[in-house]
């Protein structure tokens, strides 16, 4: 297993990150038991999860990951020192969620020390916000107009983003958070949380988690760019696309208890017909090297300057054995090649 640095957290993470958000739904306690587990004897020490889930979200499964966790850490307590573990609060919108409201310093507090109970922990290595209160180009929201960023107030979102801060401080102060962490930003977000810290002697966020895979590539070069010159990590969540990377939702297929058969917060927008095209594409070239689709994805994705350590989940164990063993799998020059032409073909395909 290969190691990054955390940002400027200067925490050593490794390349894989555990994912957790089928554990209360798609998985249970032994499964996720076992999953974490077999990712340790990996080397793997970094797990992520978040306050919202499972998925798909709903009052019914909020918190269930992280009690999950917390079942676990309970019982191996001596192993928490070697996890570096983080996790998100929600941010507005879900009504079962402290009745839906925004993410302020106010909230940050109450939401850390919920996570902190259900996770049986007396800390959390970083603490991440799931999204901004404003509206952000995410979850097909990226295409030009989809939303006006001239009608968002700058203003307000700078002054609730040092509120934040100022409750992450808190946290920070009181030991209760080591670092802080961003998702589902921007450029302009991550630029503004540095400013407002740097003016204030407040929390440096020290990461980034957005979608990123070979069908949703967006945040290249310019976000990540602008992560490796201000030393924040970038940490693809669904390198996979959803599971559509897989091959397992070609030709209409819809294997019994998988993702694309659950109810979804944001729709089913990954299932275009440019999509699947790629996915074919991608598949054929995975299939010619002794790959699978999966793998191919994944290690495209860990192969990409800027990339620190990439979130993978797994519904078995044979499907977390080997995304795993993608990270020891490099591409070749000529598959890089091929990769590339597929993707110009198909850049945005959803």
């Amino acid at each position: 297993m290969e190691f990054s640095i955390l940002g400027s957290s200067g925490i050593e993470v490794s390349r894989v990150c555990l994912g957790s958000m089928t554990w209360g739904v798609q998985n249970n306690q032994n499964d996720a038991d076992q999953q974490i587990e077999y990712a340790l004897k990996q080397s793997i020490n970094f797990i992520d999860t978040a306050e919202m889930y499972a998925v798909p979200p709903s009052a019914e499964t909020y918190g269930k990951t992280e009690t999950i966790i917390g079942n676990w850490l309970g019982r191996n307590e001596t192993v928490r020192k070697d996890i570096i573990l983080a996790s998100k609060i929600a941010g507005g919108g879900l009504p079962w969620v402290r009745g839906g409201s925004p993410i302020s310093g106010e909230t940050v507090v109450q939401a850390v020390d919920a996570s902190l109970k259900r996770l049986h922990t007396d800390y959390i290595d970083l603490f991440q916000l799931h999204w901004p209160n404003r509206t952000s180009p995410h979850f097909s929201k990226h295409w030009p107009n989809h939303f006006k960023f001239s009608e968002s107030d700058a203003a307000l979102q700078s002054a609730q983003m040092l509120d934040i801060l100022q409750g992450l401080d808190r946290c920070v102060k009181a030991g209760k958070i080591r670092y802080c962490g961003l998702s589902d930003d921007t450029p302009w977000g991550i630029n503004t949380y540095l400013k407002l810290s740097e003016q204030h002697n407040l929390p440096r966020m020290v990461s980034i988690q957005n979608e990123f895979s070979l069908l949703h590539a967006k945040d290249w070069p310019y976000l990540i760019e602008n992560c490796i010159h201000e030393d924040i990590a970038y940490l693809p969540w669904s390198p996979l696309a959803g599971g559509m990377l897989s091959g397992k939702y070609q030709n209409g297929a819809r294997p019994q208890g998988s993702r694309w058969t659950l109810a979804q917060r944001n729709g089913l927008f990954r299932d275009t017909e440019a999509g699947h095209k790629a996915v074919s594409a991608y598949a054929q070239i995975a299939a010619d090297n002794g790959f699978t689709a999966a793998q191919l994805a994944l290690a495209w994705c860990d192969q990409v300057d800027g990339v620190t350590s990439t979130i993978i989940g797994a519904t078995n164990m044979k499907q977390l054995k080997e995304d795993i063993n993608a990270f020891s799998l490099p591409l070749s020059e000529q598959m890089l090649s091929d990769i590339n032409s597929v993707f110009k073909q198909y850049p945005v395909p959803f």
